[in-house]
């Protein structure tokens, strides 16, 4: 048996001929094996409203010796994290391409959904005031998460000062970028399956320095959770070739919005001084299109003396 390819591959083998409770089981490990995973049987059974023998039955009739063989290899997947073709394969196996885009699309809205039903609105009021009352406000998300990073910081820095991104790949220079960070400082750290060992270690050191910690992660198992005192869950896709983030930036979209509520007049003060910077230092030259009054305002000289040079 070699982990992830197993399990996917022995259930699409089995689909055809399993029974009405075996492919409840089937179908729910293929989308939620996350969930499945930490699961005992009864538990599992429970969660579908079938009963814990037809889990244990499951589990046999796909090629495992018991329930907790399986839950094993599942929770090896979850370890391993392999983005390989025999896991799209299982989940999209024999779909157009059609149906593979309503796929996505509608399981991108089950995630949100999803994170939108689970979200602890403490948790998040209390990330909202930690990131307003922090002096210092570092952020820290690598891998396919960078660009989650990158968003958060752009946007709080539209709102704040003193927001730091830490990208670099090196441990020591990311002690090194946050060394002066303590109890008045503010640390987020994002990270989604694969999970990332430097970004839990710089979560560590923030902890350790006594820094309020903020994760943005998966679930509750996420080992980001050791170190924060407020979590936001936000779901995340593990069945693919490419993670879904559309759950997580809406959460992080939707705590920019909150911290605009908060200071309306900081930002507006904010965006107007980046406004003059802009057309101070000519930012946006005349081959940008801006809307004027809902309709296309486009400097045409440009093409007129291109026209003029082809003559």
């Amino acid at each position: 048996m070699n982990g992830q390819d197993d399990v996917f591959v022995r259930i699409q083998k089995h689909m055809d001929h399993m029974s009405k409770g075996h492919k409840k089981i089937a179908n729910f490990i293929l989308k939620d094996f996350d969930q499945a995973a930490f699961m005992t049987a009864a538990e599992l059974g429970a969660r579908l409203e079938i009963s814990e023998s037809t889990v244990v039955r499951f589990s046999t009739a796909i090629g495992y010796d018991g329930y907790p063989m399986l839950q094993r290899e599942l929770a090896a997947a979850i370890k391993n994290r392999l983005h390989d073709m025999s896991s799209i394969q299982a989940k999209y196996m024999g779909n157009s391409q059609s149906q593979v885009i309503n796929s996505v699309l509608n399981s991108d809205i089950e995630k949100i959904q999803h994170t939108l039903e689970n979200l602890d609105v403490d948790a998040f009021d209390m990330a909202v005031e930690t990131i307003l009352k922090a002096e210092n406000i570092y952020i820290m998300g690598l891998r396919s998460n960078e660009p989650l990073a990158a968003f958060l910081h752009f946007y709080l820095n539209l709102i704040r000062r003193n927001v730091h991104i830490l990208n670099t790949t090196s441990v020591s220079e990311t002690f090194e970028q946050m060394m002066h960070i303590d109890a008045k400082d503010c640390f987020i750290g994002i990270s989604f399956p694969r999970y990332s060992m430097r970004t839990l270690k710089a979560m560590e050191f923030a902890n350790d320095r006594n820094a309020k910690v903020i994760a943005i992660t998966d679930t509750k198992f996420s080992p980001m959770n050791l170190y924060s005192s407020c979590n936001l869950l936000a779901r995340s896709d593990m069945v693919s070739v490419v993670d879904s983030l559309v759950a997580p930036l809406s959460v992080i979209n939707a705590l920019v919005v909150a911290l605009c509520m908060k200071c309306p007049g900081e930002v507006e003060h904010n965006l107007k001084m980046l406004e003059q910077v802009w057309e101070n230092y000519q930012v946006y030259l005349n081959d940008e299109i801006n809307f004027i009054d809902d309709e296309y305002d486009i400097n045409y000289s440009i093409y007129r003396e291109k026209d003029k040079d082809e003559e």
